[in-house]
């Protein structure tokens, strides 16, 4: 009997992609959009993981000293913290008392009419803060940030990120300032043109 070699094109990321998006679409309180990234998140291996994990390293060992040194465990939180959080709450059962609606719908739609694209559109040079080079890996970006800001209501750099400068995320009374907010906008499928927070004044 001869052994076929495995269906590479089975589950083409084009499809995983459009799937994973239409699950998100679908939900109707923050906690079921939570379940939804959870069981797409879910599907990334250990090797995958250690494989985004090194892509991350390596792009945040490009940028200049001292910013690198400053920035990293704010990239590293934004992913990996956000996994762990995500996963925690997953297990605990935390999404099923998670009823409220997300704060702002038409900004969550025109998030997922984004996503596709930001993944396949260009992957070397996507709207990601790291160049992954392939759109499963932009998708687990994507799906975390979608977790972030529209499930927890957070920004998706976190409180604290350090961006040239010298300006950071910062958290107020009244909501998240970020530096950066408003200057996204050439970049078509960048998180910040999706993101909680407000424009910082005078920046």
């Amino acid at each position: 009997m001869q052994v076929q070699p495995p269906d590479t094109k089975r589950n083409p990321p084009e499809e995983r992609i459009e799937d994973a998006v239409a699950k998100l679409r679908a939900a109707g309180t923050k906690g079921e959009l939570a379940e939804a990234i959870a069981s797409e998140i879910i599907k990334y291996s250990l090797y995958e993981l250690q494989v985004i994990g090194g892509r991350v390293r390596q792009e945040i060992d490009k940028l200049p000293s001292p910013y690198r040194e400053k920035v990293r465990p704010y990239f590293q939180q934004q992913l990996f913290d956000v996994y762990n959080r995500l996963m925690s709450m997953q297990r605990s059962g935390g999404f099923s008392r998670m009823n409220g609606k997300i704060d702002d719908p038409v900004l969550f739609v025109e998030f997922l009419d984004a996503v596709p694209d930001g993944c396949l559109k260009d992957p070397e040079h996507s709207g990601t803060d790291f160049n992954f080079g392939d759109p499963i890996k932009s998708l687990f970006y994507y799906l975390l940030c979608c977790f972030t800001m529209f499930v927890m209501d957070e920004p998706g750099h976190p409180v604290g990120t350090p961006f040239p400068g010298g300006f950071i995320v910062e958290k107020r009374a009244d909501g998240y300032y970020c530096p950066i907010r408003d200057k996204e906008e050439e970049v078509p499928f960048s998180i910040c043109n999706f993101c909680p927070a407000k424009q910082m004044e005078g920046v």
